[in-house]
């Protein structure tokens, strides 16, 4: 956590000696902040290779030179592939990935780094963020990734991304001065020795390494934030919430649509109880973003097909938590923050992780909590398939008003039972 706020503290530091114009400055600044929000998207691969725990491999492959076999680079496989089954099993599989290690990178690394370009065009980022974004893992020797780039081909901002990057992650781990030591060892290979230089020189800075390790290091991001930044209009903040909607599903192939539709059935609840306008938009947003914390967990008890241990419940349990965390860092949207956060309490106090009850769910919070169990029971999920409207209905009904708010599941029974589905409203009108 604080990772992209530490690297951009340090990229803005970099470009301040580099000189960059202002409107370089910018185009990082929000390319730091923004340089991993297509890591989702390559998160239930990454399971999928690996056999283990996405969220911990990706942490601790940060810290080896995946460009070049190494024994460094076996023992992380090893500690990383298919984690419970025999060495055995674990080495054959190591070795088998090692081989395949070129192919797995392009893969793994140019859909990360396309996603993230696609993410910040989509919230009208420039194409220079985007372009960063998108050669964030390029190296000056050409052996990166995803187009292979080699020196000034890559842009001046993406070898600030991951020269920073790359800084945090050591110093975080190991201190100033090995991070230092690691920059300088792949200056040249990994580095634009220019930035490397820059980097040198740093080390004894007091004041940047001060902020970076500050509790108020969020606060020293902000205050940096270059012009005038973008204005908060209501049109950016859907398109925002919309956005961050998609990395957020993008985490597994099971919730691949999943907050898009918990939020269309939270704007029909919300319209068919008559809610005030800017409170259905409220709730809209909301929905979008209800899962955010969701990134926390591992892909590896997201698609478990089988019961999750206790450990796991207790990791699950604590994704609503980090929604709130996150959402209430945001000005305006702290009550928006709690709404969204509530989706898996139940009237009856029986719901985590707060065990709240009926008299501390406002009606938006039961909205969200009705709209989540509805889709999650449509959609397709690694122990079974997406069930029929009318069983999602009867294992629902079973849950009010216990569980569910009445109201709240008659507005969305309504809704789904009397509109024609887009399949039968085409098939009605074809002959028109």
């Amino acid at each position: 956590m604080g990772h992209a706020i530490r690297s951009c503290i340090i990229g803005m530091r970099i470009a301040e000696e580099l000189r960059l114009s202002p409107t370089e400055c910018s185009d990082l600044y929000y390319a730091l902040l923004l340089k991993d929000s297509g890591c989702s998207s390559n998160s239930a691969r990454m399971h999928q290779i690996l056999g283990s725990d996405d969220i911990k491999a990706k942490r601790e492959v940060k810290f080896e030179d995946w460009t070049k076999p190494s024994l460094s680079g076996l023992r992380y496989l090893l500690r990383n592939v298919l984690t419970g089954q025999s060495f055995t099993r674990r080495l054959v599989k190591s070795v088998e990935l090692g081989l395949q290690q070129k192919r797995n990178n392009a893969e793994m690394i140019g859909t990360r780094c396309e996603r993230g370009a696609a993410i910040v065009r989509k919230i009208g980022m420039s194409e220079a963020t985007a372009q960063a974004i998108r050669s964030l893992d390029e190296h000056w020797n050409g052996a990166g990734y995803p187009e292979g780039l080699k020196e000034q081909e890559i842009p001046l901002l993406a070898r600030i991304l991951n020269v920073s990057q790359t800084l945090d992650v050591f110093t975080s781990r190991s201190g100033i001065r090995v991070a230092t030591r690691v920059i300088s060892e792949r200056g040249g290979s990994w580095f634009d020795p220019e930035i490397v230089r820059i980097v040198q020189s740093l080390e004894n800075d007091e004041n940047l390494w001060g902020r970076v390790t500050s509790h108020q290091a969020r606060t020293f991001v902000v205050e940096m934030e270059p012009g005038i930044g973008v204005p908060a209009t209501p049109e950016r903040i859907d398109e925002l919430c919309h956005a961050f909607a998609e990395v957020i599903d993008a985490k597994s192939p099971y919730t691949f649509n999943h907050s898009m539709g918990v939020a269309g059935a939270a704007h029909e609840i919300a319209e068919g109880l008559g809610l005030a306008p800017q409170t259905v938009t409220m709730v809209r947003r909301a929905a979008l973003l209800h899962d955010i914390g969701k990134l926390s967990v591992s892909n590896s008890i997201l698609e478990k097909p089988g019961k999750l241990t206790d450990a796991e419940w207790e990791i699950m349990k604590m994704h609503p938590v980090y929604t709130r965390v996150i959402l209430e860092t945001i000005s305006g949207f702290k009550h928006l923050a709690f709404v969204a956060a509530a989706h898996h309490e139940r009237l009856d106090g029986k719901g985590y992780p707060d065990c709240l009850a009926a008299a501390d769910l406002p009606l938006t919070a039961r909205i969200i909590a009705v709209a989540d169990n509805f889709a999650a029971l449509s959609e397709k999920r690694p122990y079974r398939g997406g069930l029929p409207l009318e069983e999602v209905f009867s294992i629902m009904q079973k849950q009010v008003p216990e569980g569910l708010d009445e109201d709240c599941f008659a507005a969305l029974k309504q809704e789904r039972t009397t509109t024609p589905s887009r399949e039968e409203y085409q098939t009605a009108t074809s002959g028109a």
